[in-house]
């Protein structure tokens, strides 16, 4: 646990909608800093685990910047194609991370695997695991997941990346259907910021 308050934080990631979340979400005390400030481009991210990945992250741009960092790793898995696409969530939308396209390759993924798969309720979940990094010492990484299911169609305009095919359990709405604002108060990123919270 840091000695003293944290009163500027950089977050390590070069999505605006993470970005955006994380904000909403951090005590507004804090100054928020985004690599988009240093035009820093993200690491590779050879980890085999959504914590390895953000600390590879936190590690990174705080080494850049010298800034202690805030770095986010997150997906979705989908029991039926044996958790994938995990790890490689925003991978699965190419080098420019089209998530429209990601979103082809879960149907897409899901057809090959079984035809009816619209009639069932497939289990998935959504991942996030949060570091914070000062240079190369990591000094907090937790992690948390939502359970959910796979949407038949991409429903709603709200959020990022896989939120129109992910409904949570319990609800009927997907998380592109639900408003920000309550959205944040139920996902994955809210569970591990609550983890995270001693840290800050």
């Amino acid at each position: 646990m840091l000695k003293q308050k944290i009163y500027k934080l950089l977050i390590g990631t070069n999505n605006k909608g993470k970005l955006r979340e994380i904000k909403s979400l951090l005590p507004k005390n804090i100054k928020i800093l985004s690599t988009s400030e240093f035009n820093l481009k993200s690491p590779v991210e050879n980890g085999k685990s959504f914590k390895e990945n953000s600390i590879i992250k936190s590690k990174y741009f705080s080494k850049k910047t010298g800034l202690l960092c805030l770095a986010d790793d997150s997906g979705l898995e989908i029991d039926l194609l044996d958790k994938k696409p995990g790890i490689y969530s925003a991978r699965w939308g190419g080098n420019h991370g089209d998530f429209n396209k990601a979103i082809k390759r879960v149907y897409r993924e899901l057809n090959n695997k079984n035809k009816n798969w619209k009639h069932k309720k497939i289990k998935a979940r959504f991942v996030c695991a949060l570091s914070i990094s000062y240079f190369d010492k990591k000094i907090a990484c937790v992690q948390s997941k939502i359970d959910g299911y796979i949407s038949n169609e991409p429903r709603g305009k709200n959020g990022f990346g896989y939120d129109p095919i992910f409904i949570p359990r319990g609800k009927k709405k997907t998380f592109g259907e639900i408003k920000p604002a309550r959205k944040y108060k139920i996902d994955h990123r809210y569970f591990a910021f609550k983890k995270l919270r001693k840290f800050l």
